[in-house]
């Protein structure tokens, strides 16, 4: 499958720069599953989304707790770091279906749900290139894949 759009974040601004334009096209509904290794940035561009919503308020890593909410004046946010599941049935505890439907979802560590992942989840990709990271925006549903290609300026 191609990437809808792809971005070269050089720095951490660039990451949160990404965040916030992403978070303007951001849809009640859209489920954004974040693929990357410790370190690439997950967090950054989650901490830069939520924020360009609901202002400069604290954004702690849901790390320990698995998830942090956040009402914003469109949609609730829902912010999962699934780092610590042991189990994809976990995320049932979470409340994570509901969560999907009613709100935006943010979710780390998206690899740890398994098949529980919906298709129509936009995955964010992010790998180390050069002296950055590579953001690569892959999206299944006609709508989600012409909304994200709009990035690119098209």
């Amino acid at each position: 499958m191609e990437a809808v759009y792809s971005y070269l974040s050089k720095t951490e601004a660039d990451t949160v720069s990404l965040g916030q334009r992403i978070a303007k096209i951001a849809q009640k509904g859209d489920i954004f599953a974040l693929d990357g290794t410790l370190g690439m940035g997950k967090s950054v561009f989650s901490r830069a989304f939520i924020q360009s919503l609901v202002g400069n308020t604290d954004v702690p890593s849901p790390t320990f707790t698995l998830l942090q909410t956040y009402d914003a004046p469109d949609f609730e946010i829902y912010h999962f770091d699934l780092y610590r599941l042991k189990d994809p049935d976990e995320i049932f505890e979470l409340g994570m279906e509901e969560a999907m439907y009613q709100g935006v979802c943010l979710i780390e560590w998206s690899e740890k749900m398994g098949g529980y992942l919906p298709r129509r989840a936009i995955t964010i990709k992010i790998t180390p290139l050069d002296e950055g990271r590579l953001f690569e925006i892959f999206a299944t549903e006609p709508e989600r894949k012409k909304r994200f290609g709009l990035l690119n300026g098209k």
